[in-house]
């Protein structure tokens, strides 16, 4: 089949996939099979050939991210269930005081979307914002989007939040590359996105808690965990994940304490460890029963079970592409563009999220597209890290009325549609725009 007729097949992939997400409303999972199947029969696979592909894709995605995500979720929960969510924000406010309260929900929110998922922590945290903004009559955008801030470049740039594991799985970057430059990009966008623009845009529109939100203090069965061990449990994995990347650089191959490192900071088992830290130290050590840690943990694999399917799905629309011939189609024509691949895989993902609205099927999907133009660059090591978070900042930037995110600071916030746009939309925008302008920096020094 020729080039031109590859290309369009992918063409016709793509905007198929967003027809079917947007449209018809079918769930992106159904919607990146149905689609990875219609690309490799259109592309003139046997039959037998796309159903060995799709199953060759979905396991060979799922062999890790089902692991990593499940384990991050339980973190998660056990931390949410602990009270230790509410202890991180409380000490930050108390060591910062009120008047640099911004500063410390920016970073509550980037501790805290580690190990939580978005919605979850910033449900968990609104209140506070609401308290603040009463007490000193200030717009609750100003206490907000600090916190909206935080939490948002956690869940986009630093592992183990499933997008950026996702993606690094696809193209086969290595995590401890991910998280450094994640925490380099995360910070400043933080920064700008947070404390800063929230001062700017809280002057210009004075949100009020909302009439419908009659949020009282949540009370815990137990006392609050402490400040230190908290913090320690969420760093204990990224630690030992960096110190595992940092080793191959410092150590030779074979050499013991690489070979330790590499054991205990793999993402799997430096993972394991900090699960465990949580069940037994805001668990068992707490007064938890095994029984009640049991079922804290079978909970938090429920909102984990979906990403785990669309994350594999975007694995198996990768493998057709790449088993099909239309992956190394598109790679050459993508390799031979003037824009570097940094800026290209923003592209894509921003493309696809200005679409579909949802940023994980912005990230897989333009995993998919890329990984064809790694393998013809021979793109490797702390490169692979900088796609990964190119593809999670086009993902983040420009979200609007077709993503949940919106609506849940819509109504949080009791904002209209206009001043959610002027809000939430420039904030996540700039977060992705600060995160690409630090990997474009950074690919300046790493080839």
């Amino acid at each position: 089949m020729s080039s031109t007729m590859l290309i369009l097949i992918a063409v016709a992939g793509i905007f198929g996939l967003l027809y079917l997400v947007i449209r018809t409303k079918l769930h992106a999972f159904v919607s990146l099979m149905i689609v990875s199947l219609l690309v490799g029969i259109a592309a003139g696979m046997p039959l037998d050939e796309v159903i060995e592909t799709v199953e060759n894709g979905m396991g060979g995605t799922l062999g890790f991210v089902a692991i990593v995500v499940g384990l991050g979720a339980m973190f998660g929960k056990m931390l949410e269930v602990s009270g230790g969510v509410e202890r991180l924000a409380q000490t930050l406010l108390q060591k910062f005081g009120e008047d640099r309260s911004q500063w410390a929900l920016g970073i509550a929110g980037f501790l805290v979307a580690i190990p939580v998922f978005f919605d979850v922590g910033f449900i968990i945290l609104v209140p506070i914002v609401y308290g603040l903004a009463k007490k000193t009559g200030k717009s609750l955008l100003y206490f907000g989007i600090p916190l909206l801030a935080g939490l948002a470049v956690t869940h986009s740039y630093i592992p183990p939040t499933p997008g950026p594991i996702a993606v690094a799985n696809l193209i086969g970057a290595e995590l401890g590359w991910v998280i450094l430059f994640g925490i380099i990009a995360g910070i400043p966008s933080m920064i700008i996105a947070g404390p800063l623009f929230g001062r700017y845009i809280a002057k210009r529109i004075h949100a009020t808690v909302p009439d419908y939100m009659n949020f009282e203090d949540k009370e815990y069965e137990k006392d609050l965990p402490g400040f230190g061990m908290i913090a320690t449990i969420i760093l204990v994995p990224l630690v030992l994940i960096l110190i595992n990347t940092l080793s191959t650089v410092v150590f030779a191959e074979g050499h013991t304490v690489r070979e330790i490192t590499t054991f205990i900071g793999n993402p799997i088992v430096a993972l394991t460890i900090a699960t465990l830290l949580t069940f037994t130290f805001l668990g068992t050590k707490r007064g938890y029963s095994r029984q009640e840690v049991q079922d804290i943990a079978t909970k938090a694999l429920e909102p984990a079970g979906i990403i785990i399917l669309i994350t594999g799905a975007g694995g198996v629309f990768k493998q057709v592409l790449i088993d099909s011939g239309v992956g190394d189609v598109l790679g050459e024509m993508m390799a031979g563009s003037p824009l570097p691949p940094i800026l290209l895989a923003f592209l894509i993902a921003a493309v696809v999220r200005v679409a579909q609205g949802s940023a994980t099927v912005s990230m897989v999907t333009a995993a998919g597209l890329i990984s064809p133009v790694i393998e013809i660059t021979g793109m490797e090591g702390p490169a692979l890290g900088l796609i990964v978070i190119s593809i999670a900042a086009g993902a983040t930037v420009l979200s609007h009325v077709n993503d949940s995110g919106f609506w849940l600071v819509n109504r949080f916030f009791g904002l209209d549609v206009k001043d959610t746009l002027k809000t939430w939309t420039v904030m996540e925008t700039l977060i992705g725009l600060v995160g690409l302008g630090v990997a474009l920096i950074l690919g300046l020094f790493i080839t």
